[in-house]
């Protein structure tokens, strides 16, 4: 006899034990399934410990820098395995809060190769080979994705690095490249950096970061260069020759030429890959777009009574757009009526040096759509509290259509700009126009000053600058 269940969740990273959690709190009986450890990829490999390593890469910048705020710091040094471990610390105690979580809210937990059987069955293989049969009327496919691998150099953990080698280093890179720069690919290089190695980034596209408004991209490349790091844009990586002392790598530039160069180590961070394969999805004619689930606003799929969330979806591949989506499809399962997913109110953080933040439409989306747009565009340089955290270097743009006054998009970069960039998205979802920005009262001294003289600034009314 099988395991019966209201709903259950296949992959336990933060859109599916969000989703579990929010069944249990609607009176569902919910299952969640998990391969490896509860709280998946973000918790354990991804989104979390790469914060905890940054952190202690910033502290330490920031010690290097002690003169600048009349502070004497003598003969700073970095220990690479006690800041990994200082990650993985943290990443284990979140961990525990998904179990604590789990047990809290009653939501059984089997720990195995989930795989679907049919129409709302579902079988579980756990380590010692013993399979658990499940049933549901209702399974939410939240099994997420990996890094994609370079096609001619696949990683191997010891020269040629994913993101998730990256964090748990053998060894400290002297010669760092980083093919890719996405958010993961930034901000692996900005570790690096940071901690001392020599860092080349090499982008196939014409900018970094180009998903970001082009002023971002332009005034971040700036700055990583400043930073030490060479950057390489509308350029490949065509050979990898791996050894056991490091990588040569054939770059072909912008220009067309191909240059060799050694590395120590490389770090491939060229996308991702949805976990899709061996979960019964074939056998059960689910539709898929270059392997990513299709899925309605409601977050279902073509198959009566299963739903699919996060990366194993289409993007953003975001770990709060995949909470958010887990949210929606209980409630729709539940019979709530919950408003569709908007990704146009999703921010996107990237937690390098400087941070970069975002929400809504680029300047040049803006036009693409057909708006009619004002612009405005504030510098740190003009904020006192960023002078007094000795961090002046940065701008916040906002974009609004210049007929009805909506905020389509607001971009920035500089220092905390990933705590800064909800307010803009807390506007979005209100769908306020410049008016009510302009109204409201911002704290003074505080970063956020800047978000209020951008929007001043759109309407050319700009008070410290």
């Amino acid at each position: 006899m099988a395991d019966t269940f209201d709903l259950i969740v296949l992959g336990s990273g933060p859109g599916g034990y969000v989703a579990a959690i929010r069944a249990a709190q609607l009176g569902l009986k919910a299952a969640i399934v998990e391969r490896e450890n509860l709280g998946g990829i973000c918790l354990n490999w991804g989104c979390i410990p790469t914060k905890a390593l940054l952190r202690s890469a910033e502290i330490f910048h920031y010690m290097q820098h002690a003169k600048d705020y009349g502070l004497v710091a003598e003969k700073i040094s970095a220990d690479l395995d006690a800041v990994v471990k200082r990650s993985r610390g943290v990443a284990k105690q979140l961990n525990q809060g998904v179990t604590h979580l789990m047990k809290k809210n009653k939501i059984t937990v089997f720990m195995g190769e989930g795989k679907l059987t049919g129409k709302g069955t579902l079988a579980v293989t756990a380590a010692d080979g013993k399979t658990s049969d499940l049933a549901a009327k209702n399974i939410i496919v939240a099994t997420g994705a990996r890094a994609r691998d370079l096609p001619f150099a696949k990683a191997d953990g010891k020269r040629v690095w994913t993101y998730r080698h990256a964090m748990t280093p053998p060894e400290m890179p002297s010669k760092l490249l980083v093919i890719g720069s996405g958010a993961i690919g930034i901000e692996f290089a900005s570790f690096y950096n940071d901690m001392g190695a020599e860092v080349t980034v090499v982008e196939m596209l014409d900018r970094v970061v180009p998903v970001e408004d082009a002023d971002v991209s332009a005034f971040l490349e700036k700055a990583l260069k400043k930073q030490g790091m060479t950057i390489m844009t509308g350029a490949g990586v065509d050979k990898l020759d791996v050894t056991a002392s490091g990588v040569k790598a054939a770059i072909k530039g912008k220009d067309g030429k191909v240059v060799t160069s050694e590395f120590s180590h490389v770090i491939v961070a060229i996308g991702i890959v949805p976990n899709t394969e061996n979960i019964g999805l074939e056998a059960l004619g689910v539709k898929t777009e270059r392997g990513h689930i299709v899925t309605d606003p409601m977050c279902k799929t073509n198959v009566d009574g299963l739903y699919a969330i996060g990366d194993v979806t289409a993007p953003p591949w975001l770990a709060h757009k995949a909470s958010h989506e887990g949210v929606i499809a209980v409630e729709a399962i539940a019979g709530k009526h919950p408003h569709a997913m908007d990704v146009r109110n999703i921010p996107g953080c990237t937690y390098c040096h400087p941070q970069i933040a975002s929400v809504g439409l680029t300047e040049a989306k803006a036009k693409e759509a057909g708006h009619e747009v004002k612009v405005g565009n504030f510098p740190f340089i003009g904020n006192g509290k960023a002078i007094a955290l000795g961090e002046a270097e940065g701008f916040i743009k906002t974009v609004f259509d210049a007929k009805t006054g909506e905020l389509l998009g607001a971009h920035m970069i500089g220092a905390e700009v990933t705590e800064l960039i909800q307010g803009y998205t807390i506007g979005k979802t209100l769908e306020t126009t410049e008016a009510e920005l302009i109204e409201t009262v911002f704290p003074h001294p505080t970063l956020s000053e800047m978000m209020h003289e951008s929007v001043l600034a759109a309407y050319g009314r700009t008070l410290h600058m």
